[in-house]
């Protein structure tokens, strides 16, 4: 046997036990671990935690523990120290995103089957143009009708209206003048006194232009002569009596009706 086989040869049993003793806790302290890690929290952790060991003991060579001990002692080799294990490494996993519900495809509508190409008839073709054609014709001369018929329609509601104001505004002064004849006739008149109520001389006068007095007769007798006699004798005492400036309204007082009350 070789020196160095001697002095290797006593340490072989202690360094077996202590290496046995050190990989003991170890596992021990890696199992508390796992449990204490798995349970100490009540509620789930977010992610997964996984404890990741770098570096394990070694294992003692079989040929160290099987040879015998020799008689000789050597001095004691001191155990190599062991290495600490690095604290484990965290790795947190994140948990899978939730699965997506299944959406039923729609189903893809079907696409219309292309109708067979038809060539337009010529004659058919044609002959829808001049309907059209004529349609359009007709609408047009339907609209200008329209339009023609109120433009006539408003045409003579303005001629109604000029025609009714001028015819207001002659009235008027037929009546203005007519106002203005009697007057001048009562102004000529000798009352006779003492005439019980209210009594009216109606008399038909026929004028000639200018205002001149062609006759006056009695055409509704108030019931006392001496009344009809000064009525008469004033409307001949008033002549030529006052007529508008206009010739057109002549015809108004060609025969004129005056009417006298005996009370005004």
């Amino acid at each position: 046997m070789n020196v160095d086989t001697l002095r290797d040869a006593p340490m072989a049993e202690p360094g077996l036990l202590r290496a046995g003793v050190l990989a003991l806790l170890v596992h021990i302290v890696f199992i508390g671990l796992m449990i204490f890690g798995l349970n100490w929290k009540t509620q789930p952790p977010e992610g997964m935690v996984v404890d990741l060991w770098q570096d394990l003991p070694s294992p003692i060579p079989e040929s160290k523990v099987s040879e015998p001990p020799q008689s000789k002692q050597q001095p004691k080799q001191q155990p190599e120290p062991v290495k600490q294990n690095p604290a484990p490494e965290v790795i947190k996993v994140a948990p899978p995103p939730p699965k997506k519900p299944d959406i039923p495809l729609k189903k893809a509508p079907e696409q219309p089957k292309p109708e067979k190409e038809i060539k337009p008839d010529p004659e058919a073709l044609k002959k829808k143009e001049q309907e059209r054609i004529a349609a359009e014709k007709k609408a047009k001369e339907k609209a200008e009708a329209e339009r023609l018929h109120r433009e006539n329609e408003a045409q003579l509601k303005r001629e109604q209206a000029a025609q009714a104001a001028a015819r207001a505004r002659v009235m008027d002064e037929v009546a203005k003048y007519k106002a203005m004849i009697l007057a001048k006739i009562r102004s000529r008149i000798v009352m006779p006194p003492d005439l019980p109520g209210n009594p009216v001389a109606e008399f038909r006068v026929t004028l000639l232009p200018g205002g001149d007095i062609l006759d006056a007769s009695l055409r509704k007798s108030s019931g006392y002569v001496a009344f009809d006699s000064a009525v008469e004798r004033a409307i001949h005492l008033s002549k030529p009596l006052p007529l508008p400036p206009d010739p057109a309204l002549f015809s108004e007082f060609r025969n004129l009706y005056v009417t006298v009350h005996y009370l005004e």
